[in-house]
């Protein structure tokens, strides 16, 4: 190959590389309000991540939290919240997803995301991402409560090895719920594991559930609301 082709070839190879660099500059420029949203069309920053695959095709069920369809939803990243998205929670991975165009989906940065949330027509669900707390790598919680205190739900979804006909694994379900009380977690299930969680105020919150006829389930999680307003009402 002679010395003008290697120029040529230089040349291109130089165009290239600059309109590269100059192409993740721009994806990587995040306006600096945090309270504003940014309809996803307008910036692609939140697609960063590895292009997702389902590896669970021969199991029964699936690995979501809700169904196999994607639901609308937002992701909060560094404090900007992006709108406008198609996403879907895995719960087997504790990994979002999102459909980045109608052939690739994409396994969000977990390491990037504050909180996301998922919308149905009936219900929007609120999740945040635990990072470092007393539950090493706990990971995205559904939160029901959030003031002093935090009441939240974990979900999560094990493999049972042949469970249908001997033949096929399936996907099960479970869920724990959490008190988070000074950046400490406690799990949730019975009424007694609350009267352990706060025990400075036990006689207080015993009285006030007798006086208002409230009861607690594990089974009813949004039950557990009204105690713990209660309890950030009167602690100090």
């Amino acid at each position: 190959m002679n010395r003008k082709n290697n120029q040529f070839l230089l040349s291109i190879f130089i165009f290239t590389g600059l309109v590269c660099c100059s192409t993740l500059v721009r994806s990587q420029q995040i306006p600096l309000n945090p309270e504003q949203e940014i309809p996803i069309k307008d910036n692609q920053f939140i697609f960063i991540g590895k292009e997702w695959r389902n590896n669970y095709t021969l199991v029964k069920g699936d690995q979501f939290l809700f169904s196999k369809e994607f639901m609308s939803g937002t992701v909060s990243m560094n404090g900007i919240t992006y709108n406008g998205l198609e996403v879907n929670y895995d719960i087997y991975n504790d990994e979002l997803i999102a459909k980045a165009n109608r052939r690739i989906v994409v396994q969000m940065n977990k390491e990037m995301i504050d909180s996301f949330s998922l919308s149905s027509q009936l219900h929007t669900y609120r999740f945040i991402n635990i990072r470092n707390d007393s539950l090493t790598g706990i990971g995205y919680v559904n939160v029901l409560y959030n003031q002093k205190s935090i009441l939240f739900i974990k979900y999560k979804k094990e493999i049972e090895p042949l469970a249908v006909d001997d033949k096929w694994d399936l996907f099960f379900r479970t869920s724990r719920i959490y008190l988070m009380v000074n950046g400490v977690n406690y799990h949730i299930g019975v009424k007694k594991d609350l009267f352990n969680a706060l025990p400075e105020y036990k006689t207080q919150i015993k009285e006030f559930m007798k006086k208002n006829k409230l009861k607690v389930s594990k089974n009813a999680p949004e039950s557990f609301i009204p105690v713990i307003r209660y309890y950030d009402s009167i602690r100090k």
